[in-house]
C-alpha cells in the first residue's frame, strides 16, 4: 500500500507542477490580453474582446469530466495516447487556462487606472506598462489567484484518474472504491488534503512578500 501511495503522489505532483507551468505560460498573457483590449485600455478593442471572451467563457463551461472524453482525439494527436498521466496533463491546461485568464484578468482589474494614466503620460509603452506597472502591481492578487487555479488542477487531476490519468485519483478509485479499500481511500483523501494545505500556503508567503501595500 505505501508504494501504491507513493507512486500516486508522484504521479499527481508530476500532474499537478507541469500542468499548472503550462497554464501559467498561456493563462497570465491571456488574462493581460483580454484586459487590454477590453473598454477604456490602450489596446480598446470590443469585438476583439467579445470573441476571446466567448471561446474563454465557453471553456470554463465545460465540466471538467465531459471534457477530457471530448478532446480525446486532440489528446492522442499531442502525445500519442489517451491514457495516463501525461495524458491527462492535456485536458488539465485546457480546462484551467480560460479559467486562469479570467483570474488574471479580476487580478489586473485592481490595479487603480491612475497609476497607468501616469506611466501613459511619462511615455512609457504599452508593453512597458504591462511589464513594470500591471504586473508588478497585481502581483500578490495573481498569485493568490493563481494558487486557486493550482488546487483545481489538484482535484481535477483526482478526477482524471476515473478513466486512466493515473495518480491518487486512480489509486481511489481501482483500490479504493473497487476493491472496497477503506484505508486506501482514507489515504488518499488525507495526501490530496495535505497536498492542498501546502500550496494555500506557499501562496499566501509568497503573496505576503510581493504586496507592498
Amino acid at each position: 500500500m505505501s508504494g501504491l501511495l507513493f507512486d500516486g503522489t508522484l504521479e499527481t505532483f508530476y500532474m499537478v507542477l507541469l500542468a499548472s507551468v503550462i497554464t501559467a505560460l498561456f493563462g497570465v498573457p491571456l488574462g493581460v490580453l483580454l484586459l487590454v483590449t477590453s473598454r477604456g485600455y490602450f489596446w480598446e478593442s470590443p469585438n476583439f474582446y467579445r470573441i476571446l471572451g466567448t471561446i474563454v467563457n465557453a471553456l470554463r463551461s465545460i465540466p471538467f469530466i465531459i471534457l477530457m472524453v471530448a478532446i480525446i482525439p486532440f489528446t492522442k494527436m499531442l502525445v500519442g495516447t489517451s491514457i495516463g498521466t501525461t495524458a491527462a496533463i492535456v485536458p488539465l491546461t485546457v480546462s484551467t487556462i480560460p479559467f486562469t485568464g479570467r483570474l488574471i484578468e479580476t487580478s489586473l482589474r485592481t490595479v487603480p487606472y491612475g497609476l497607468i494614466e501616469a506611466a501613459t503620460s511619462m511615455g512609457a509603452t504599452p508593453w512597458q506598462i504591462i511589464r513594470r506597472v500591471l504586473l508588478p502591481e497585481a502581483m500578490p492578487e495573481i498569485i493568490q489567484n493563481f494558487t486557486i487555479t493550482v488546487i483545481v488542477i489538484i482535484g481535477s487531476s483526482a478526477m482524471a484518474g476515473t478513466i486512466g490519468g493515473g495518480g491518487l485519483g486512480d489509486l481511489a478509485i481501482r483500490y479504493g472504491y473497487m476493491r472496497f479499500r477503506a484505508d486506501m481511500m482514507i489515504a488518499t483523501v488525507l495526501i490530496l488534503i495535505l497536498m492542498v494545505q501546502l500550496v494555500q500556503w506557499i501562496g499566501d508567503m509568497l503573496s505576503r512578500h510581493y504586496d507592498h501595500r
